[in-house]
């Protein structure tokens, strides 16, 4: 259920691209006010809640990511889902940023290759079709309304990889929880190429909304 959230600066007006902007910039400042206590408590409810859901859905290939030091961590979830046998596909950014996958090796085989850019995987590559295999995609979001619209980071790299996806596959973007919001009361910008997800996934809880369809 969406249940209260952080106040945004209004975007009414705006084009689309502009106004995702200028969220962007209030979502990240409310983000760096996390304290790591808070981060630290977020990456061990996110792993229990997420490893549970996986337990009970019975995925055997999730398409996860490693999250940045401000996100919600993913960590503890990566472990327990590989200790669990689960295969987890992580991005893995070629040349040219190109779209790839890799599989999770464990957390001492992620390295930051450049400033900025979230840890990956050693590899070998795999091509960016593989997230089909996935039943399960968990993918990084500044926000997300119960409209199923994602507010990414602005590289447009998900939307693009998320074409790929099964027809029966769930997306879920991981947010903090006050960056869930009711479409109804604030709805976030949206342009043509951006792909719906199913629900949400925070370190309360896992929302579904029910007016996406697969």
């Amino acid at each position: 259920m969406v249940g209260a959230h952080q106040d945004l600066p209004p975007t009414d007006g705006m084009e689309p691209e502009d106004a995702k902007s200028t969220l962007r910039t209030a979502l990240r400042e409310a983000r760096s006010h996390r304290s790591a206590r808070r981060r630290a408590e977020a990456q061990d409810a996110l792993g229990v809640i997420g490893s549970h859901l996986i337990k009970q859905r019975g995925d055997e290939v999730v398409a996860l990511y490693a999250a940045r030091p401000s996100e919600p961590s993913t960590a503890d979830l990566m472990d327990r889902l590989s200790r669990a046998g689960v295969e987890v596909l992580l991005p893995l950014l070629g040349a040219g940023l190109a779209r790839q996958w890799a599989t999770f090796k464990g957390l001492d085989d992620l390295v930051e290759r450049a400033p900025g850019r979230p840890p990956e995987p050693s590899g070998p590559a795999l091509d960016m079709t593989e997230v089909s295999r996935a039943s399960l995609i968990l993918v990084p979001a500044l926000a997300v309304d119960s409209a199923g619209c994602r507010l990414g980071q602005g590289g447009g790299w998900y939307d693009r990889v998320l074409t790929h996806v099964r027809p029966d596959a769930t997306i879920l973007a991981v947010v903090f929880q006050d960056e869930v919001f009711d479409d109804v009361e604030f709805t976030l910008p949206r342009e043509p190429h951006d792909q719906l997800v199913h629900g949400a996934i925070t370190p309360q809880e896992v929302i579904t909304f029910t007016s996406v369809r697969k």
